[in-house]
């Protein structure tokens, strides 16, 4: 046993795991809201069901809870942008120059992610600081290359942005995309 606070352990341990990045969409009617996050997780194939937490810090909270259908981005290696922008406070994440549109549904999305689903909020349950979301997938697409997911995965960990590669060896390896930043995101 270490004198380590769990808070403190659990931090660390956590800083130090990998995890995708996706961003999540919503109009609950009061103008489009985004958020990025890096708790997504599969919950069930039948029916496609995802979770993931969203913080109570976030402004964009409230909003997504609000809206029920959802829009969930899987980013990329090439989405970088996006995922600092949705995690960025007081961002302008529909302003000029960002790619999107509304579905038919009326949920925005992000047009220029590949792979996105538009989901309906099923459930959550509120935890001390967050709450935990489950949702049904609806519909979307899948547009990545299945023969190479090393060369467009974004990875989040240490607080930073990484892309995983194949080495010649056929070992993945992280590579660091931003080189100075900590960033906001947590």
């Amino acid at each position: 046993m270490t004198d380590q606070p769990l808070s403190q352990a659990f931090r660390e341990a956590f800083r130090c795991h990998p995890a995708g990045v996706a961003v999540i969409t919503a109009d609950p009617g009061g103008g489009p809201v985004a958020m990025t996050v890096s708790s997504l997780i599969s919950v069930s194939a039948e029916p496609p069901t995802v979770a993931f937490s969203l913080s109570s810090r976030s402004g964009s909270t409230a909003a997504v809870m609000a809206a029920g259908g959802i829009v969930i981005h899987l980013l990329r290696f090439d989405d970088l942008a996006l995922a600092q922008l949705g995690a960025t406070p007081g961002a302008d994440r529909f302003g000029p120059g960002v790619a999107w549109q509304r579905l038919p549904s009326g949920e925005p999305r992000y047009s220029g992610v590949a792979t996105w689903f538009r989901a309906r909020i099923q459930g959550s349950l509120p935890v001390e600081g967050a709450t935990v979301v489950v949702a049904e997938l609806l519909e979307g697409e899948a547009g990545h290359a299945p023969d190479a997911p090393e060369l467009e995965s974004l990875i989040y960990l240490d607080r930073r942005w990484h892309r995983l590669r194949e080495a010649a060896d056929g070992r993945a390896s992280l590579t660091l995309m931003v080189e100075d930043s900590r960033d906001v995101f947590r």
